[in-house]
């Protein structure tokens, strides 16, 4: 599809914001920008944009992260994973575009649910929770790149040193971007027109964004930076319900 000078830079301030926030947290860079993406841009456009640029920043700066990745805890969620994402890609593929948005939209108001009434730390998880947590997250990554937000709460139920946590998020969805980049190749999402051209045209917000939040994350408290972000996802999911019906 051809992708005007308005719509990439639209989509450079929401790629900046969104990396923002996932330099700050480690997590969460697609649950804020695919929904504001999928406003202007078609969803089999956006998703696997997002996954391209995931899976740049990740080359870019995957290694500083390395050292303080729970092999152990994404080697229990990684099968489960594999699988959802198979059902995942199936329904991208195949479901009309207005029933998705309204399963995205429904995700999203679930998730800032979930998010605002938290409180405290996060309950601890049993292990046994890598099964629905895993397969629904490789459901919804393949999907909308959103299952990052899944594999984070599972993760904060199993590790509690910041940075671990951080460093474990961040190798979930390097490994889930790895394997979207894969199967989004073999069924041709990734040859769209125009769609690496848009890659590389929205990298620099990326990486402006990417900066500034590493800049901010030790200044800034994490929690003042979801909240708002959970606010901004009740009025996307709100708005992407509303366009599906």
């Amino acid at each position: 599809m051809a992708v005007t000078p308005e719509t990439l830079a639209a989509a450079a301030l929401v790629v900046a914001a969104a990396y923002a926030v996932f330099g700050l947290t480690g997590f969460g860079s697609t649950v804020i920008a695919l929904p504001l993406l999928a406003q202007f841009l078609p969803l089999r456009f956006a998703v696997p944009l997002m996954m391209l640029l995931d899976f740049s920043v990740f080359l870019a700066f995957g290694a500083r992260f390395r050292r303080r990745i729970r092999l152990d805890v994404v080697g229990w969620l990684a099968p489960f994973m594999l699988a959802g994402m198979a059902l995942g890609l199936a329904l991208l593929l195949r479901a009309a575009e207005q029933r998705l948005l309204a399963v995205l939209g429904a995700f999203l108001l679930a998730y800032a649910a979930y998010g605002l009434t938290r409180r405290g730390e996060p309950p601890q998880l049993a292990r046994a929770w890598c099964a629905p947590i895993g397969f629904a997250g490789g459901a919804f990554s393949a999907m909308f790149g959103t299952g990052g937000v899944l594999f984070a709460i599972y993760n904060s139920g199993r590790v509690r040193d910041k940075e671990a946590l951080r460093a474990t998020n961040a190798a979930m969805i390097m490994l889930s971007s790895v394997v979207r980049l894969v199967l989004f190749g073999a069924t041709g999402l990734l040859s769209q027109d125009g769609l690496l051209l848009s890659a590389a045209a929205l990298l620099p917000a990326l990486l402006a964004g990417f900066w500034l939040g590493n800049r901010l994350h030790a200044a800034v408290p994490a929690i003042v930076v979801l909240k708002a972000v959970y606010a901004v996802l009740v009025i996307a999911g709100l708005t992407l319900l509303a366009r599906s019906l």
